[in-house]
């Protein structure tokens, strides 16, 4: 899975188009390795298993740094590129694509089949939609339950965001998610405002997903 701020999609899906009575089915995942597409595209070759094609796209890590695509006996270029093509051009990572193709008896030709195999991704990713995921840095504070409640106080008025506030034996715990470039700065905002008493812990990365719109696209 990628550290930096990338886009993939909402969610999985799948969609079907018919081109000239051939069936193309797209299904869509998010993979966060190739392992993952791996095992994504074999269930999926498993559940088609009596299709003419499963054709392949996928884009994983910083950038799409890992990117396959296989055409599956359709003309060479005429599959697997058109659809990794707009991954690329959408901007996604962490993604991988399966069309499946049941012949419809009518040749399409290889402009014909570049098409088809294009808009059923692109319809197919219109469906579930496009995040933009953000990295952040969880946090906890523990205090005690005497200054929890000017802590919470101090919080709100400084407009920092806060999550959940867990009351647990002695203590309280409070739940947020920053910018990895505030976090320095809250240690001493928290040590300043609990007299020294709160205690921060790193709960390590997480991310917020931010849909993009399609004037984003």
């Amino acid at each position: 899975m990628t550290a930096a701020p990338h886009r993939t999609i909402a969610g999985a899906g799948r969609h079907q188009i018919t081109v000239r009575k051939s069936r193309f089915i797209c299904s869509i995942e998010r993979a966060a390795s190739e392992g993952e597409a791996r095992s994504f595209v074999e269930a999926v070759r498993k559940e088609f298993r009596d299709a003419g094609h499963n054709c392949v796209a996928w884009s994983i890590g910083e950038h799409g740094r890992f990117q396959r695509s296989t055409d599956d006996g359709e003309p060479a270029g005429t599959a697997g590129t058109p659809m990794l093509e707009v991954l690329r051009r959408r901007e996604l990572t962490d993604t991988a694509v399966v069309v499946t193709r049941y012949f419809g008896g009518v040749m399409l030709g290889a402009g014909g089949l570049v098409r088809a195999y294009g808009r059923a991704v692109t319809e197919t990713i219109d469906r579930t939609g496009i995040v933009e995921r953000r990295p952040l840095t969880a946090l906890s504070v523990y205090l005690g339950h005497d200054d929890a409640g000017r802590f919470e106080h101090a919080v709100r008025v400084a407009g920092l965001p806060l999550g959940n506030v867990a009351y647990d034996g002695d203590s309280v715990r409070f739940s947020s998610v920053m910018e990895p470039g505030m976090v320095a700065g809250f240690h001493d905002w928290v040590a300043e405002q609990s007299n020294g008493r709160g205690v921060v812990v790193d709960e390590g990365p997480t991310f917020v997903e931010i849909p993009v719109q399609d004037s984003d696209l």
